[in-house]
């Protein structure tokens, strides 16, 4: 039956009639062996395909004229496409698993590096990015989280832990990585390095070790309803349009905080030094609080602990705007607000199935994040618009608690009622 969580402080492995046993002993070497090939194709998907752009921008402005607008704008567009193919990637998911889907997006992501590097004008430079969002919807968290979903079960908050605490290393291995690169030779050199680095790793990684069985209807009876109607019945429902734009929200509201604090707090005085400190020490927080998150699950409804994740990003984004020339508070605060950002990430992976079960997880999960994936993708831009607008970063702050405040009180209504008997 598909599954409904009504609120309250009931867990949620009583009531997840749908969700599938913990893996037989026979499988458990698969799933250990797909787990730790994941952490790795993470790791390294989200180091070449997306942070370093950021380490090599200044490289490729000075290297090609364009404007930073226009390279900006390219990669912009593959969080873009990344948004919108991840709802028939999904689909596919549900359909044939996570191993065919995962390989072929390594493939197309490696083709995307080279294409960029290999990039004449600004139009195939977009066009590249673009190829690469594609990659990035079929390779990124979302996938990994959805295979995760389907073959842990209700062991899926202990694997999906593990895989956000050792990826969320991406980037303090290939910033580092990109920059002693593009140090001693072009950015185009570098991208094609980074793209053998990507296909060695991610393509047989993928190919050889996603192999656990892909059965998403074992634990249904003939009485379950059909795929279709099961999907358009959630999807066609109150709590899911709401938990749509809640996460939207909040993912908005977040990462605009995250990509300005340094600009926020260079503006109240401190020193860029200091600023760049305040920001790896909201990386750190983000590692405590995903540690922290099984905990939280076990102690805390859906509903409670949704909503006091946001209004905690909410208190703590106001107060890093409010308390920033007390170095020592600032500190805290940013350590809290990444713990409110890490423990945001397995919210938003959890969502869907705290809520609806593993059932159709792909299917559900691409419509679901496509909104916050184009909020993501529009952050930087629209963040610095509203920035202008307002007359500073400390109002942007501000302005960013209040629309998590509003996402922390619109979470109260994302959970499903269970349907009239």
């Amino acid at each position: 039956m598909l599954f409904y969580c009504p609120d309250g402080g009931q867990r949620l492995s009583a009531l997840t009639t749908d969700t599938p046993p913990g893996p037989v002993e026979s499988t458990r070497p698969a799933l250990r062996r797909a787990l730790v090939a994941l952490c790795v194709t993470e790791i390294t998907s989200w180091g070449v395909l997306y942070y370093a752009f950021p380490v090599l921008l200044g490289a490729i402005t000075t290297d090609t004229g364009w404007s930073t607008t226009a390279i900006m704008g390219g990669f912009s567009v593959g969080l873009a496409v990344s948004a919108i193919a991840g709802i028939p990637v999904g689909r596919l998911l549900d359909k044939h698993g996570p191993r065919p889907v995962m390989t072929i997006g390594s493939i197309i992501g490696v083709v995307s590096v080279v294409a960029i590097a290999m990039a004449p004008n600004q139009w195939w430079f977009i066009a590249a990015w673009a190829l690469s969002g594609l990659a990035q919807a079929c390779v990124f968290y979302k996938p990994a989280f959805a295979a995760l979903t389907g073959w842990y079960g209700p062991q899926r908050v202990k694997a999906l832990t593990a895989l956000t605490l050792v990826a969320g290393l991406s980037s303090t291995i290939f910033a580092p990585a990109t920059a002693f690169l593009a140090d001693r030779m072009s950015w185009q050199q570098t991208y094609l390095i980074l793209a053998v680095v990507l296909a060695v790793t991610t393509i047989p990684a993928h190919l050889f070790f996603l192999t656990p069985p892909w059965r998403p209807e074992q634990h249904h009876d003939k009485t379950t309803p059909d795929q279709t109607s099961e999907t358009k019945s959630v999807t066609r429902s109150p709590a899911f349009a709401i938990l749509i734009v809640t996460m939207a929200l909040a993912t908005f509201g977040l990462f605009a905080a995250t990509v300005n604090l340094v600009p926020l707090l260079t503006e109240g005085g401190a020193s860029t030094t200091f600023a760049a400190w305040a920001l790896g020490l909201c990386g750190a927080g983000q590692l405590l609080g995903r540690i922290g998150f099984q905990r939280l699950v076990l102690h805390t409804s859906v509903r409670t602990r949704t909503v006091a994740v946001l209004l905690a990003a909410a208190v703590s984004i106001a107060a890093i705007a409010t308390v920033g020339d007390n170095a020592v508070i600032v500190v805290t605060v940013a350590v809290i607000f990444g713990a409110a950002r890490g423990i945001f990430t397995l919210l938003e992976a959890t969502a869907i199935s705290d809520r609806w079960g593993t059932r159709n997880f792909g299917t559900l999960y691409g419509l679901y994040s496509a909104p916050s994936t184009i909020a993501m993708a529009a952050t930087p831009w629209v963040g610095a618009i509203i920035a202008t607008w307002l007359g500073g970063f400390h109002p942007l702050f501000y302005a960013m608690a209040t629309v998590l405040l509003v996402a922390g009180i619109a979470a109260i209504a994302t959970i499903p009622r269970r349907p009239p008997t």
